[in-house]
């Protein structure tokens, strides 16, 4: 236990040096895309935690990579290293035993007297497509993170933060929108139509986003534009409402599309009808004088 002295001069060295010389410890496929932000209870290879490994630097190294060895006695690894897991399962090698019966040390060899595996290979691909072994461990400095344009967040005292910059960086890379993962979706995406396929809370404020419509083209100055409204009760009536059967869903469907045609007939009628009566009507022509 410290002294109340003895740990205002460990504030006084450790937390600024934390804020200055932090490093951002990450698992990259070969796109740059940071596919996991490793936080300080991630294990690594050697069965250990972020937070058990070399994490704190009075003077940044200059070599590359920067190394982070486990500081847990008698443990054989020599720098961090992320491996996913299959759910809550370590992953297997091609020798079909897990990451925990093979070395800690690279080439990761299996344990297993009777076993021939040279080194830890495994056929788990990742959520972003690449497989496990185009995947490569990335520890960088605050600088060399915002070069790849890559969010940083706030500059924090606590102890191995590893990648961790927000609620976001707890998710993997191909389901983050900041740009250590895949990216914001486009603007075309955010404006594609609500269909009955879609969540049901979209589903459940289509008058609402109608209204919002309405609203910002009033503002701009457009008319409100029929299309839209159209387009918007058309997929209104293609959601089903509380408590439908399929009966009386096809049912209501195929009403209101008779409908629509009776409309349309009267609609080509009453313009075949206005057509006729200027045909039988021309207009008059002026008098000579």
């Amino acid at each position: 236990m410290f002294t109340p002295e003895q740990y205002e001069a460990y504030k006084k060295r450790v937390l600024p040096m934390r804020m200055k010389n932090r490093i951002f410890t990450s698992w990259v496929n070969p796109e740059g895309m940071d596919c996991k932000l490793v936080g300080p209870e991630t294990l690594c290879f050697c069965n250990h935690r972020y937070r058990q490994h070399k994490t704190d630097f009075e003077v940044l190294p200059q070599d590359r990579p920067i190394l982070l060895p486990c500081k847990v006695k008698g443990c054989g690894c020599y720098s961090y290293e992320y491996v996913p897991l299959n759910g809550s399962q370590s992953i297997r090698c091609t020798c079909k035993h897990f990451t925990e019966e093979h070395a800690a040390m690279s080439p990761h060899r299996c344990k297993n007297g009777k076993c021939g595996c040279s080194g830890f290979h495994s056929s788990y691909t990742c959520g972003c497509g690449n497989p496990y072994s185009s995947h490569h461990m990335l520890v960088e400095t605050k600088d060399e993170r915002l070069a790849r344009g890559h969010p940083v967040g706030q500059d924090v005292p606590y102890q191995a933060m590893g990648g961790l910059t927000g609620f976001s960086s707890l998710m993997d890379g191909y389901m983050r929108l900041d740009p250590s993962g895949i990216g914001a979706p486009s603007q075309e995406f955010l404006e594609q139509p609500i269909t009955a396929s879609d969540h049901p809370f979209l589903r459940a404020n289509v008058t609402s986003i109608k209204a919002h419509k309405m609203q910002q083209r009033a503002l701009k100055g457009q008319p409100s534009g029929s299309e839209v409204d159209e387009d918007l009760a058309e997929r209104m009536s293609a959601m089903r409402r509380p408590g439908e059967t399929d009966m009386d869903y096809f049912e209501r469907r195929y009403q209101e599309r008779q409908k629509a045609e009776r409309q349309q007939s009267r609609a080509r009628v009453q313009a075949a009808r206005q057509q006729a009566v200027g045909r039988r009507n021309p207009p008059l022509k002026p008098a000579k004088k």
